[in-house]
């Protein structure tokens, strides 16, 4: 153990959080995904970040680069606070035309070329390219080691996932060893585990990298007037051909609870995101967000205890199976399998279940929500009825191929102005 404390400190996450997320729609028209909002307090981003922090890594960087004002008010209030003088280091480096005026980050590779220098200020033996748009709970201590041992030039994260999802992965074959004989990024027609033909082997976006030799390799790639700039299109298959690549498996380092399979999940389509947090309601949830060993940090907003007030037949606030964060006010209003944010008001004979409601939403009366999923600010009118009627849900708001409905305040006030109600209170 010591000397894998000793390989983090040593080594550098860079968290590459500029993509937009466009699978959730209208979730990303104001954010990035990895600032979305996941689990009753968090970012998406928080489970990169506190996997390394909790790894003992302290030397942390995050590009970004689509609408990133959100994401960077969040990191600059939670992770900031590492601190220098105990050579601990947090850059935000949003893409900034450093190198070229024409030019921002054109790959997931040149985003961190483009960043060289202030890496190399870093001091750093290793780095580990993490992307920040999913939720797990993973020590790269574990893949650090395995790294260095097996002498590999990349390691690579990988997952287990069914065949007819995985084109939208980098997918690998490799031999007894762990080593990867072949890397296709996203795949029409993924290739099939060898004895599995409903399953492949798929990339999570984690790499680690030797700093000297990544760096050299970054400075080639930056001259190829042939490359993408990509890890997973141009990198990850160069060293798989000319060098030693190995596959690290997430079941490996994946922190669990006794007895649980690893939990990895894209939220990426309001499905899914759906789903995840909808999933933290149950009585025995496969995320595990109360666990002191491994916390998920985050930004805690200075928020009162929730609160639920009246007691009478049809106007009682109450949450069954349910998670409410601090500032809530549930007035009179009955909730059940629901997952409230921060600061959400509810009124009197309101009714939401199997609801994902974000920060700053206001209920009014009699509104009744089932299945949906309510953008961060929202005001719901009085009696709006959402879940029960998908052709009328369609017409207003974005129903998912799974049933799941969409609000957002614009669908809102387009819908009032249809209607004639006043949208707000």
């Amino acid at each position: 153990m010591q000397q894998t404390h000793r390989l983090s400190q040593r080594t550098m996450a860079f968290v590459l959080a500029g993509g937009r997320g466009s699978r959730l729609r209208e979730l990303t028209d104001r954010r990035v995904k990895p600032a979305v909002y996941f689990g009753g307090k968090a970012r998406i981003i928080d489970f990169a970040l506190s996997n390394a922090t909790n790894s003992g890594i302290r030397k942390i960087a995050v590009a970004t680069q689509y609408k990133a004002h959100s994401l960077i008010r969040h990191l600059q209030h939670a992770w900031t606070p590492l601190r220098p003088e105990r050579n601990e280091f947090f850059d935000i480096l949003p893409a900034s035309q450093r190198m070229d005026e024409s030019m921002w980050y054109r790959g997931t590779a040149d985003a961190v070329t483009q960043n060289v220098d202030i890496i190399d200020g870093y001091n750093i033996d290793h780095i580990v390219i993490l992307a920040g748009d999913h939720i797990y709970k993973m020590d790269y201590e574990i893949m650090l080691q395995q790294h260095v041992d097996s002498g590999a030039d990349v390691t690579v994260g990988c997952l287990t996932v069914p065949r007819e999802e995985a084109s939208a992965f980098g997918v690998m074959d490799t031999d007894e060893s762990g080593r990867i004989t072949s890397f296709l990024e996203k795949p029409a027609d993924p290739p099939a585990m060898p004895g599995h033909p409903d399953k492949a082997l798929a990339s999570m976006g984690i790499y680690v990298f030797s700093w000297p030799l990544l760096r050299e390799l970054l400075l080639n790639d930056a001259h190829d007037d042939g490359s993408s700039h990509d890890f997973g299109t141009d990198l990850i298959p160069r060293l798989v051909e000319q060098g030693r690549a190995m596959a690290h498996r997430f079941d490996d380092s994946c922190v669990r609870d006794e007895g649980r399979e690893a939990y990895w999940r894209d939220v990426g389509t309001v499905d899914a995101f759906w789903q995840a947090n909808i999933d933290l309601t149950n009585f025995d949830p496969e995320l595990n967000l109360w666990d002191r060993d491994w916390p998920i940090s985050t930004y805690s907003e200075a928020a009162p205890p929730a609160k639920f007030i009246h007691d009478e037949e049809k106007r009682r606030g109450s949450a069954v199976s349910s998670m409410v964060s601090g500032g809530c006010i549930v007035s009179g209003t009955e909730v059940r399998n629901s997952l409230l944010f921060t600061q959400v008001h509810t009124n009197s004979y309101a009714v939401l279940d199997h609801c994902v409601v974000l920060p700053y939403v206001t209920i009014a009366r009699h509104a009744r929500l089932t299945r949906a999923v309510v953008d961060a600010g929202v005001s719901i009118p009085e009696g709006l009825v959402v879940g029960e009627d998908p052709e009328e849900d369609a017409r207003h708001f974005r129903v998912s191929p799974g049933g799941v409905t969409l609000v957002t305040q614009p669908m809102i006030d387009a819908w009032a102005a249809e209607t004639g109600t006043k949208a707000r209170g």
